[in-house]
């Protein structure tokens, strides 16, 4: 069975609210249609800057409908499954595949802190049962459950294993992975800032935050480095740095949203009990986007495909 070799600038997107909360399709279906049109090469719904764990499953599953349809093949479409039973995991990762995506991104259950025993095979339970590839999502600072290259190995014999999100925020991961199963499977960066420097040992793609606002500058980070043109990678980088540590934070969500709607290309609503940033804090993270917006670098200089 030919099973995908997924690389390259996957936006795990946000979810469109009205200001009463309720899904906005015609926003996301602008937005994605914007991330596609601006050279992305995958899109993940509704994970962690989602807001999945505000939404129903029936929610889920249309956030994940819209993007299929706005994607029209032109790209994958994974959706991300972090339900808390794996009973309920597996009946969501069934009716995603029904749906038609190209693969699923498995988070821990994000309550209950597994073991590795435990972790692995609630990612065998669900990826047997959906028989859809799978990208296996390693966050241990987040949620406490950290699979190591031992572990991969171990999952290595399940077909349906394809990639790995890693953020672990250790880079030394990417060497270790690499060294421990070579290209057994693709490789994403999960933690903004670190792109660089995973790109630099090896990494396949990011799976990233602040590409939601700036998928043109994200998608040419990737191209240069992939290109080896790190000076011009490293410039623009470092005019990125600032906006990525803001996806590295308990306030993604509204941070993010923030940068999106100074950028012109989404708004703030949230779920509560999420609510936009206010005061000093917001003006903090504003003056972060304002200085990033005004010193944007002019990307039609670069000629890199």
């Amino acid at each position: 069975m030919s099973l995908p070799k997924w690389e390259g600038v996957f936006p795990a997107v946000t979810t469109k609210f009205k200001e009463n909360e309720d899904l906005d399709h015609a926003e996301m279906e602008r937005h994605y249609a914007f991330q596609i049109d601006n050279g992305v090469h995958g899109l993940v719904t509704c994970g962690s800057l989602g807001e999945a764990s505000t939404l129903s499953l029936d929610e889920k599953l249309e956030v994940t409908r819209i993007a299929l349809s706005v994607a029209h093949g032109r790209v994958p479409v994974l959706a991300n499954v972090s339900e808390l039973r794996t009973k309920d995991a597996v009946h969501f990762a069934e009716r995603a595949a029904k749906l038609g995506v190209q693969g699923l991104m498995v988070m821990p259950s994000v309550l209950y802190v597994a073991d590795a025993r435990e972790a692995k095979d609630n990612l065998r339970t669900i990826a047997n049962a959906a028989q859809l590839p799978v990208m296996i999502y390693n966050n241990p600072v987040a949620y406490k459950v950290d699979l190591t290259p031992q572990d991969f190995i171990e999952l290595a014999d399940c077909q349906w294993m394809v990639a790995i999100k890693e953020s672990s925020d250790n880079i030394r991961r990417i060497t270790d992975l690499r060294n421990a199963l070579g290209d057994r499977y693709q490789l994403f960066m999960g933690v903004d800032d670190l792109a660089f420097e995973s790109l630099a040992l090896g990494a396949d793609g990011l799976l990233a935050g602040v590409v939601v606002a700036f998928p043109k500058e994200t998608v040419a980070l990737y191209k240069l480095m992939k290109a080896k043109r790190y000076d011009e990678a490293l410039k623009l980088y470092r005019w990125m740095t600032p906006l990525l540590h803001l996806d590295v934070s308990t306030k993604l969500v509204q941070n993010l949203k923030l940068i999106e709607a100074m950028a012109g290309v989404g708004n703030e609503f949230v779920r509560l009990p999420r609510q936009p940033l206010a005061g000093a804090e917001r003006e903090r993270v504003a003056a972060i986007i304002r200085k990033a917006i005004d010193t944007r670098p002019d990307l039609s200089k670069l000629e890199i495909g």
